[in-house]
């Protein structure tokens, strides 16, 4: 009898019907002979729908407590109708939230980060024969304060709870059966990939990629759980994410991802003195803001220009900064890009193939686009280019790296939320 942890996200249970065919998908995995913990998100767009409601409560930032338990209320009236559908279909079930889960966070409201989890209630309940329904995204601190995981967090409670009861498997069920070569809406020959190496999976993540969350994956790769990604709405097989793959023969790059959200932030005429670069990016980091590339030129009469990447939601923020240290500083000027996007290739085999970063910008010049910045490690190049013909980019690519196959069937529907 093998333990799983199957988690669903919101567009899997957006509404009674869907959430019954889920509850049959459980069921039948219970069937099968296994032992069943089920993470699952808030229904649809109920998040948003709070959201939305606390705006018209609240005039500026609502209080991070309570935000956190406003939201929670969303996974709770999911874990609750499902543990009913379930029951509906004959075999035991029940819910927890998360707290009552034994998920312990830090006391940071809004994103916490789960510090440990206690599961004792859930192995009871498994061991009642029971389907174990939990909520996701949510946790609490040793004070007993509620606090929400952020973005991905439902994906991250269900790997950390497959970590924590020692599951033979976690399956993140979602919109797509699969990781694709990339994002199947722009490219019709986009392949799935039968499997994919943790490292490769936690770069295209945290490069765009929205089928798992970046934390999520490093939590599975830290724990060495066996993970698979695949649909809620077929049977297709999905990815298995995996500390090593086998190598496709030819296949050097297996995904490109694309983050249209991009901005370039430029400091010009800065002083050539020790620590400045330190300064402007520990007072950045003070605010919790993302900087991603970072480029400097070289030092002309004593002056120097830098430019790095970041969120372009974030740019305001950051430039708000960086002119509230210009004395201590005493740069010249400072500008902003928007409108840029960041196209990324990831593969394992990259490492040992000369030649790739080459093509990489060979196509991109040739659709007559400059690349502005560039970023690599041993298994991923990044360049930040202009964002207006971001899926000619993308299919040229595809197309050249040789990852076009015959036209998959997609199944497409929003974004799971987490």
């Amino acid at each position: 009898m093998s333990l799983i942890v199957m988690k669903f996200g919101g567009s899997s249970v957006g509404d009674a019907e869907r959430m019954k065919r889920v509850a049959k998908r459980i069921v039948e995995r219970k069937r099968e002979g296994n032992r069943c913990v089920v993470v699952v998100s808030a229904m649809g767009d109920t998040t948003d729908d709070l959201i939305d409601m606390s705006k018209q409560i609240v005039e500026g930032t609502p209080p991070a407590r309570e935000m956190d338990m406003l939201l929670t209320t969303g996974e709770q009236i999911s874990i609750a109708l499902l543990s009913m559908a379930i029951q509906q279909l004959g075999e035991k079930a029940v819910s927890y939230t998360g707290w009552q889960s034994g998920i312990y966070t830090e006391a940071e409201h809004g994103k916490a980060r789960i510090s440990d989890i206690q599961p004792h209630r859930v192995m009871e309940a498994l061991d009642n024969d029971s389907i174990v329904v939990v909520a996701g995204f949510q946790g609490m601190t040793e004070e007993g304060q509620i606090t929400t995981l952020g973005r991905g967090g439902s994906d991250t409670t269900a790997v950390a709870v497959a970590a924590a009861i020692k599951a033979d498997l976690c399956e993140i069920y979602t919109d797509v059966d699969g990781v694709y070569s990339t994002d199947p809406r722009i490219v019709k020959q986009a392949r799935k990939l039968p499997e994919i190496s943790y490292d490769e999976m936690l770069e295209l993540a945290n490069l765009g990629a929205a089928v798992l969350h970046p934390r999520a994956v490093e939590y599975a790769k830290h724990n060495k759980v066996n993970l698979v990604v695949r649909s809620s709405f077929n049977y297709n097989e999905g990815t298995y994410v995996k500390e090593e793959t086998v190598m496709e023969q030819g296949i050097v790059v297996s995904g490109i991802a694309y983050d249209k959200n991009i901005a370039r932030i430029s400091i010009l005429g800065v002083p050539e003195r020790t620590g400045q670069l330190a300064a402007v990016f520990t007072a950045l980091a003070e605010v919790k803001l993302d900087v991603d590339v970072i480029v400097q030129s070289g030092v002309v009469n004593g002056m120097a220009d830098f430019s790095f990447s970041l969120p372009a939601d974030d740019v305001e923020k950051a430039l708000n900064i960086i002119e509230g240290i210009r004395e201590r500083i005493g740069f010249r000027e400072v500008t902003s890009e928007v409108g840029l996007i960041k196209v990324s290739i990831v593969g394992a085999g990259m490492v040992s193939t000369p030649g790739v970063a080459a093509k990489m910008f060979d196509v991109i010049s040739k659709l007559g686009i400059s690349v502005n910045m560039v970023s690599t490690s041993e298994i991923k190049i990044s360049c930040i280019i202009d964002g207006s013909r971001p899926h000619e980019v993308i299919q040229a690519l595809h197309t050249a790296y040789g990852l076009d196959t015959e036209v998959q069937a997609f199944v497409g529907g929003p974004k799971d939320r987490r």
